[in-house]
């Protein structure tokens, strides 16, 4: 058994460099099918990871109070909103626990608004909503009192994550279904040529009673190692191109925006196990076809 696994994997090998030409369009089909998809794959993650980001804040509506804003005016606020049909707290925050918080949020980066010479930040009102269905209309009343800067209300901004995370995921299933069959038409004519390149000898192994599942066991493997060579580049350089991503355009800003990146080693393992999955299936799924047609499997 041992020995058979060994000279299918030998044989496979031996094929790849044979048709050396048809193995790398094959290679490059199915990379680019992934780093394609890796694409959509980190936007996707990403864009939900923001998403449930702000949704952790959603439960809450912040009244920014302009400067001059006295403290027994917030406490208007409060005692005037904490009657409200779906409020289950409302509290006031001033501009240093605000700083604080933001501190938190930038992480080990936090250090750098040390250097601030003054708080930049607003006090605020903090509305804690109980029903979700009712914060449309406390972000609009809150919104009547005088004294304040802005509203705080995330509904319209994860509403529109959300539905941008649904599009490009649907864009992405359509993509990597058509990629994917891009793919596994490359590879079955690479598997196509092997075949014809080897049919006197297929003949030959057939008339002395080699069994078909010993004929076709290395153009089955050459399309498997077609696919762990193309997944394998295609996580080097997806995982690269993230890491660079990152680097260059730099964590602080994403921890100001309080929009937290995706790790890239989290990342990169995900990619590993998926692009495996994905190369190994198209590359075992374009051997298959080939060898249905023109081994009479």
């Amino acid at each position: 058994m041992a020995k058979r696994f060994l000279y299918t994997v030998k044989q496979a090998f031996l094929q790849v460099l044979r048709n050396r030409t048809m193995s790398l369009a094959s290679i490059f089909a199915i990379t680019a099918m992934l780093l394609i998809l890796s694409i959509f794959f980190i936007l996707v993650i990403n864009i939900n990871t923001a998403a449930e980001t702000i949704q952790r804040d959603y439960d809450s509506i912040e009244i920014y109070l302009l400067d001059e804003t006295t403290e027994e005016q917030a406490q208007t606020m409060i005692d005037d909103m904490t009657g409200e049909t779906g409020v289950d707290d409302v509290y006031y925050k001033d501009k240093e626990t605000a700083l604080e918080e933001f501190k938190e949020r930038w992480g080990e980066n936090g250090y750098l608004l040390n250097s601030l010479n003054e708080n930049p930040l607003p006090n605020s009102v903090v509305i804690v909503i109980s029903d979700l269905e009712a914060a449309e209309d406390i972000a609009a009343k809150a919104g009547e009192y005088d004294g304040i800067e802005d509203v705080k209300f995330y509904k319209d901004t994860v509403d529109k994550l959300l539905s941008a995370t649904n599009f490009i995921q649907i864009a992405a299933i359509v993509v990597m279904v058509f990629l994917i069959i891009v793919s596994v038409v490359v590879v079955s004519n690479t598997i196509k040529l092997t075949v014809f390149n080897r049919s006197n000898e297929i003949s030959i192994m057939k008339y002395v009673g080699a069994t078909n599942w010993f004929i076709r066991g290395p153009f089955l493997a050459e399309g498997i190692i077609i696919g762990i060579i193309s997944a394998g580049i295609s996580v080097g350089i997806s995982t690269f191109m993230y890491y660079k991503l990152i680097d260059a355009v730099g964590e602080q800003i994403f921890s100001a925006l309080s929009m937290p990146m995706v790790p890239v080693g989290f990342l990169a393992y995900n990619f590993a196990w998926i692009f495996l999955a994905l190369g190994i299936s198209i590359g075992a799924c374009g051997s298959i076809i080939s060898m249905r047609k023109f081994l009479d499997a």
